[in-house]
């Protein structure tokens, strides 16, 4: 354990559910296997999970899921992350926790779903209707979801210093085009609830269909583009441009989106470059795609 973060394994899960939810104390509790980066997750018993902030970066999130979440949830057209219960600091453990509902599904791996296309119009049916959802008072864009739903200018000195790194690596010069294209845009329109987190690792598929949404940690109101980074990483061809015609966003948006999976895919890439970290070859990958978007929708 480094100063200030906590150990965060089965023991203390027990511990904490035991003096703060002594109901649930006879449950099993075991590792959920990803169990997440943002926060540590344990299934408690069957139908039952724990998450846990695993730094001080994500506490704010756990007073947000559990305010909206369960409004949330009603009006969407799929199941989302449900809090049961809120959980508070005890046992060495600093921070707020949450017990959540059990959602049954696996992990949206390509190999998972039964037909691309029809999940990417499935996914863009779920983001327009939470996008169609009052966000009247809803979180704005801050220090709770690392400025997700804000403008992509708050990250213009990462994105460059990685393009700089990655220079001769990629396209420098295009990708500053990319990234030039998403400053030069604003969402001008009311703020609309967004995931903030749009991945395969927060979506669950049942029978090959897109079945829940999950991880709303990121979640706000603000400028929906960041969820278009699915676009690029996970989907191709066909389910690509189904997606594009379904969600509905005007070009601006898309240059913002494009902008905020370059500056991901960009520190994700110059991060591990040079080592044999499985992520380098998907990061430049995803580069690519969002470079040649460009070339052909500007």
């Amino acid at each position: 354990m480094t100063s200030g973060t906590p150990q965060i394994d089965v023991h203390l899960v027990e511990r904490l559910v035991r003096t703060q939810f002594p109901q649930w104390a006879g449950l099993p509790v075991a590792p959920v296997e990803p169990g997440g980066w943002d926060n540590r997750t344990f299934h408690l018993g069957e139908r039952m999970t724990v998450r846990l902030p695993s730094a001080a970066g994500y506490v704010l999130q756990v007073q947000k899921e559990q305010r909206w979440l369960p409004w949330l949830g009603q009006q969407l057209p799929l199941p989302i992350s449900m809090p049961l219960a809120q959980g508070e600091p005890g046992e060495e453990y600093p921070w707020p926790w949450s017990v959540y509902a059990w959602i049954d599904g696996q992990t949206a791996t390509t190999d998972r779903i039964a037909d691309l296309p029809a999940y990417a119009h499935d996914l863009a049916d779920f983001l327009r209707a939470l996008s169609r959802i009052d966000a009247t008072g809803g979180p704005e864009p801050g220090a709770h979801n690392f400025n997700r739903g804000g403008p992509p200018a708050f990250y213009d000195a990462d994105t460059r210093r990685a393009i700089a790194h990655l220079d001769g690596v990629i396209d420098a010069h295009a990708a500053t085009s990319v990234w030039e294209a998403a400053l030069a845009t604003q969402w001008d329109r009311p703020a609309v609830w967004f995931h903030g987190d749009v991945s395969e690792g927060n979506l669950l598929v049942r029978d090959g269909r897109l079945s829940a949404v999950i991880d709303f940690g990121t979640c706000g109101v603000g400028d929906p583009a960041c969820d278009l980074a699915i676009t690029w990483t996970q989907f191709f061809g066909e389910s690509r441009e189904v997606f594009r015609a379904n969600i509905g966003s005007d070009s601006g948006t898309w240059a913002r989106g494009r902008g905020w999976t370059l500056w991901k895919a960009l520190i994700v890439a110059a991060g591990v470059m040079g080592s044999e970290h499985p992520e380098i070859r998907k990061a430049l990958r995803i580069i690519d795609d969002v470079i040649e978007d460009h070339r052909r929708f500007s």
